[in-house]
């Protein structure tokens, strides 16, 4: 049963958040050499929580309107099948989706009377994003925007607990990590278009078309490089940044395959794979890069 709630919960993306707390966390430690590990923890907790609310209340939602009928599952995209399966019961998914908003709420609360209005403005447009994600957010187009925000305001929001300040450099780092997790949700949306579409859903790739959005799929990247290009050309990151570049041959291979097989699900499956990688790569080496920055 627990393999189960791993599935749903799809552990394996919570990474995305993981290394979003640890960009902040560095981040802080190279500016300010200093680290609450209390502190540190209880991010990790309450942005776990939260980011397990989306997905499972994604689950449910998907499920109750019928999107997971229609879909065909990879291990990129499709929902978990934890519902249609008869796995799980759908109440028990939502039940628990609340439990994760609330224990991030409460975990976020702390840090409000700690630190300030700073942290209640992330933790209400957190609260509010997740809850409403999988139907209001998606259903207006706003999907990739939204998660970009919240890769960001996680960066934001890991470095203001530590250190007290909003820096240029917490914001540049942030653009960083919420380009590569809105690039992972952009793809993961190309199988699924025809049973999004039915349901009222209006992610960017249909809003734009497949065959245009296909070409938008560069731009993800290029935002995240050329941020760690200003970030290190104005000293706000450390020049080892540039180590993330390692990760180029991924995102060519990545955007070459979905240009050549966006219109079928199971050509398109290595590439959403290798875009999840690119995604992850880059962000552990822009991790480790400012980790290593303090040294030299």
């Amino acid at each position: 049963m627990l393999s189960v709630w791993f599935r749903v919960i799809r552990v394996r993306f919570l990474l995305a958040s993981v290394i979003a707390v640890s960009v902040g966390l560095s981040l802080n430690w190279w500016i300010n050499h200093t680290i609450n590990p209390f502190d540190a923890l209880l991010t990790f907790a309450g942005v776990m929580a939260l980011h397990a609310s989306v997905d499972l209340l994604n689950d449910f939602w998907d499920f109750k309107r019928g999107i997971d009928a229609k879909t065909t599952r990879t291990k990129m995209s499709g929902g978990t099948g934890v519902l249609p399966e008869g796995l799980l019961k759908p109440s028990s998914v939502y039940r628990a989706g609340i439990a994760s908003l609330i224990i991030g709420t409460i975990i976020g609360g702390y840090f409000v009377v700690t630190d300030g209005i700073i942290i209640a403005v992330i933790l209400g447009f957190a609260i509010l994003s997740i809850y409403f994600y999988s139907t209001k957010i998606v259903d207006s187009g706003l999907g990739e925007f939204f998660v970009a925000v919240k890769g960001a305001m996680i960066v934001i929001g890991a470095f203001f607990i530590q250190s007290g300040q909003i820096t240029l450099e917490s914001i540049l780092a942030g653009i960083v990590v919420g380009s590569l997790s809105s690039l992972v949700l952009f793809i993961a949306s190309f199988p699924d278009h025809d049973a999004d579409k039915s349901k009222g859903r209006k992610t960017l790739v249909i809003v734009a078309g497949k065959e245009k959005a296909a070409k938008l799929f560069w731009i993800f990247p290029l935002v995240s490089y050329c941020t760690i290009i200003i970030g290190v050309s104005t000293n706000l990151f450390p020049t080892i940044s540039l180590i993330t570049f390692l990760s180029i041959p991924l995102i060519i291979k990545s955007g070459i395959g979905l240009n050549k097989n966006y219109d079928s699900v199971e050509e398109l499956v290595p590439f959403m794979s290798s875009t999840l990688l690119f995604s992850r790569v880059t962000g552990v080496l822009f991790v480790i890069s400012i980790l290593i920055g303090l040294t030299l």
